[in-house]
């Protein structure tokens, strides 16, 4: 089984956002990234395959040298080879098709994503890809098991959860629940030592057109002052909740 695992390059959450050119560009500067979290689960369930079927696993991103480091660590938790597709990710439709490209070239299996990216949160990506090279597809998946030519999915719905069973070629968007966080993986010595063995291939892009184009970025707006009240002064509370808050 060949399997694609696609990897976004985000910044961490704990890093400070802020953008330039009147709020129209994120500021990379003194910016921490790492791979994207849903992608992160999603290695993981790929590595399980790897160890206990066997399978052969290779990583995608679409970007520009600097999210090598990225593809470097996925590598070194285990993936065997790399792709970077070389061009900026603008919208999520020029992604996917980039992506869709790798995908036909390659007769990839299973192709595992996460279900969004946890800068943009589009959550388009996946769906797209899926469309685009007519594969199934099993969004917001929280445990996936493969047999020969068939897979079992389970995925998250209003209220519960579904099982599903379908056929490969298959595209999962995959979210926690696929692995627990208590499962991520860290790279050890030994692999990041043999990461620097492992083949990462530069791809130029295939023409495409951005559908959609940030205008522009603002951040949420700061907390206002809180107000302390006494527990003994139920009065001034009810007034402030029903006067001020007005959720009363």
């Amino acid at each position: 089984m060949k399997i694609l695992v696609c990897i976004s390059h985000v910044p961490d959450t704990t890093s400070k956002i802020n953008f330039t050119e009147d709020n129209t560009k994120f500021d990379t500067n003194g910016v921490q990234f790492v791979i994207n979290p849903n992608d992160e689960f999603g290695l993981t369930r790929a590595m399980w395959f790897k160890e206990k079927q066997g399978a052969e696993v290779t990583v995608v991103n679409v970007g520009t040298v600097e999210t090598e480091p990225t593809l470097r660590k996925a590598l070194a938790i285990g993936a065997d080879a790399a792709i970077r597709i070389n061009t900026v990710a603008t919208d999520g439709f020029s992604v996917a098709k980039q992506l869709a490209n790798v995908v036909k070239d390659g007769s990839y299996d299973l192709i595992i994503a996460g279900r969004e990216s946890i800068d943009y949160n589009g959550g388009m990506v996946p769906g797209m890809m899926a469309g685009i090279i007519d594969a199934n597809f099993v969004n917001n998946c929280i445990n996936l098991e493969v047999e020969g030519n068939n897979a079992t999915a389970t995925r998250e719905i209003d209220g519960g959860k579904e099982t599903v069973s379908t056929s490969l070629p298959l595209v999962i968007g995959g979210q926690k629940g696929l692995v627990e966080e208590s499962d991520l993986r860290i790279p050890n010595m030994r692999g990041i030592m043999m990461a620097r063995k492992k083949p990462l291939t530069i791809l130029e892009p295939i023409d495409t057109v951005a559908e959609t184009t940030s205008v522009s970025f603002e951040k949420p707006a700061p907390k206002g002052a809180v107000k302390l009240v006494s527990p003994d002064n139920l009065d001034e509370l009810v007034s402030l909740l029903h006067n001020e808050a007005k959720v009363i």
